[in-house]
């Protein structure tokens, strides 16, 4: 596979191509059922699902394009050559990262179908891909985790942030922070959920797995106070994190809410919430903690997964010695 020489921002505006919509009748048959599949069977998030789509939806206007025709020959006419040719052209619209993963919901729309007797063969089984490059997570040194999470008191002692307000953007950074958290955990924890006594949250994952995390002492003492002094109700079924009308805030609430520390505290702008989550697992790395253990807390699947972030601290670890070894 000949590497791409198309920059980002080229591929951003080619991918930007008018997106004709599917017919209705082919999104009916050919994707209403692998999407059930996903959400009810799989219990596939949100995300994955949309994500699919999208990969089904951009593989029918390739199909679909009237100068080659192939949608009209149907699934069972395409060969090697046609999935090499549209992951050849797919590379001109999509990064990388973005390409694996179109093709990874490709692969499983097929795999439902043959399994369905629908398809005869999955033509994206060992299909060659452009080689990921290795990319690490992106995290915050302790030091600037601290002086993130300062941002709401800051705003508070100055009075640019409500009391409300400030509370309760301490206690979204320090769950996601001390409880390591995803944002869309976050968003749909409920007072149910948590144990104050045990100092546990229990939460629901990817593919809807559970797994209890604790929370860690400040989160807590934050919890508490919110609860106590700025929540309007917290019946098991009440959400933690409110807005100042009493509506469960949203994932882009909390994403824009980071944006406003991280340049109150001078810091890439271009951090997610999930690199809080990130700087969790590579703290607790750091300071000796059982890969295992980290494993469970994050909810991963696969140890490879949490694998990532014991490079981070290796690199870590490595820059410690290059500063302060005098052989180094």
């Amino acid at each position: 596979m000949p590497p791409a020489t198309v920059s980002a921002s080229a591929k951003a505006r080619a991918g930007r191509r008018p997106a004709l919509p599917v017919p209705p009748a082919v999104l009916a048959e050919w994707w209403a059922p692998v999407r059930g599949h996903l959400a009810q069977e799989r219990r596939c998030s949100a995300y994955t699902v949309r994500n699919y789509r999208q990969a089904f939806e951009d593989f029918y206007r390739w199909l679909a394009d009237p100068q080659v025709a192939r949608w009209e020959r149907g699934f069972d006419t395409l060969t090697a050559r046609d999935v090499r040719d549209f992951v050849i052209e797919a590379q001109r619209r999509f990064d990388r990262r973005t390409l694996h993963n179109h093709v990874s919901g490709l692969r499983t729309f097929f795999k439902f179908w043959l399994h369905r007797g629908r398809v005869k063969r999955n033509p994206f089984l060992h299909v060659p891909l452009p080689k990921l490059e290795k990319r690490l997570p992106k995290f915050l040194t302790e030091e600037q985790m601290t002086l993130l999470l300062a941002g709401p008191q800051r705003l508070l002692a100055n009075g640019t942030a409500s009391p409300h307000g400030a509370w309760r953007d301490r206690l979204a950074l320090e769950l996601l922070y001390g409880g390591g958290l995803r944002v869309s955990e976050l968003v749909a924890l409920n007072y149910g959920s948590v144990d104050l006594e045990t100092g546990t949250a229990r939460v629901l994952g990817k593919g809807r797995k559970e797994r209890l995390c604790p929370l860690g002492r400040v989160a807590l003492e934050v919890l508490r106070k919110f609860r106590d002094e700025f929540a309007r109700g917290h019946a098991p079924e009440s959400a933690v994190l409110t807005n100042a009308s009493g509506r469960r805030m949203g994932v882009r609430e909390v994403q824009l809410m980071l944006k406003r520390y991280l340049a109150l505290a001078g810091l890439p702008m271009d951090l997610t919430p999930h690199k809080l989550r990130h700087s969790y697992a590579t703290h607790l790395l750091n300071a000796g903690a059982d890969l295992r253990l980290v494993q469970e807390l994050l909810g991963h699947s696969q140890l490879a997964t949490t694998q990532l972030y014991t490079h981070v601290s290796t690199a870590r670890l490595k820059e410690i010695y290059a500063k302060a070894h005098p052989r180094a």
